[in-house]
């Protein structure tokens, strides 16, 4: 499961930035699919960018101060369906960050009451301070956009170049800090700022795929904890908002993949009671 969520990653990746023309004629692509949004974090200003970042666009029509119907419609539907797999599966900062935290070091966990904090991201960043100020704030600290955008332009442009100012100093010491803490703790940004995790994270209880455990099958061994790339125990609620749906606990027997659709989909079932001999 892990290895096909590979290819899964690095395929989203290379597909929502399949434009390689845009490095060398230094021009963001403008065509039809740029109207479109992926359901994950894809910087909008990247070189070879060809869909739009959700993100992006939600600030976008805070700033106009307009009610971003598409983009919340497209978010919740991809949210009711899956939940926030596509955080698992598809986003190429978080593949950023599975890779780094494969280095060798010391390894650390990131406490607990870290984690609401990506819901103040989402709502200050994102929807409160772009409609105060008309600046879509949080894109201009992102360190996803800073990796992709940011660097690649100030690389290639040297006009680019000659518009540095402090912010973009700013926005180098945020991707310092998330590169740094990916090689010591698991996904930091995932696990406590990005408020695209925090959005799909909302519909996980309620998502059509979910998580089912089965209490009978498990030993509480922790194996869910030592694979899962959010630091979850899944016999603590498989359907947290925590969870990105990698599914790579399914490995245990006691995990798998259901649907609310199914009889058992919405808990677990009872313990088997071993059957009396008969005299």
């Amino acid at each position: 499961m892990m290895r096909m969520r590979r290819y899964f990653q690095l395929g989203a990746s290379l597909g929502a930035n399949g434009w390689i023309k845009g490095y060398w004629v230094k021009a963001v692509y403008q065509g039809a699919a740029k109207g479109f949004c992926v359901p994950m974090l894809n910087c909008y200003a990247c070189p070879s960018a060809v869909f739009s970042c959700p993100v992006g666009a939600l600030q976008h029509f805070m700033v106009i101060r307009a009610i971003p119907y598409y983009v919340l419609g497209f978010l919740g539907a991809v949210g009711g369906l899956v939940g926030r797999m596509p955080c698992g599966t598809l986003c190429p900062f978080g593949y950023f960050q599975e890779m780094l935290y494969k280095l060798p070091s010391v390894k650390i966990s990131i406490p607990k009451y870290l984690r609401p904090f990506r819901y103040s991201v989402l709502v200050m960043l994102v929807f409160v301070i772009p409609w105060i100020t008309s600046e879509n704030w949080f894109s201009k600290l992102c360190p996803m956009g800073t990796l992709t955008g940011g660097i690649p332009w100030v690389t290639i442009s040297e006009d680019i170049r000659r518009m540095i100012t402090d912010l973009f100093w700013i926005k180098i010491s945020i991707l310092i800090f998330f590169t740094v803490s990916s090689v010591i703790a698991k996904r930091p940004f995932c696990q406590t700022t990005c408020p695209l995790g925090a959005l799909y994270g909302l519909f996980n209880r309620w998502s059509l795929v979910r998580l089912r455990w089965e209490p009978a099958k498990c030993t509480h061994c922790d194996k869910c904890l030592e694979v899962c790339p959010m630091e979850i125990k899944v016999y603590e609620g498989a359907n947290t908002g925590q969870c990105i749906r990698c599914l790579d606990c399914t490995a245990c027997e006691a995990i798998s993949v259901t649907t609310v659709l199914s009889p058992e989909g919405e808990r677990p079932p009872a313990p088997v009671e071993p059957a009396r001999q008969v005299a």
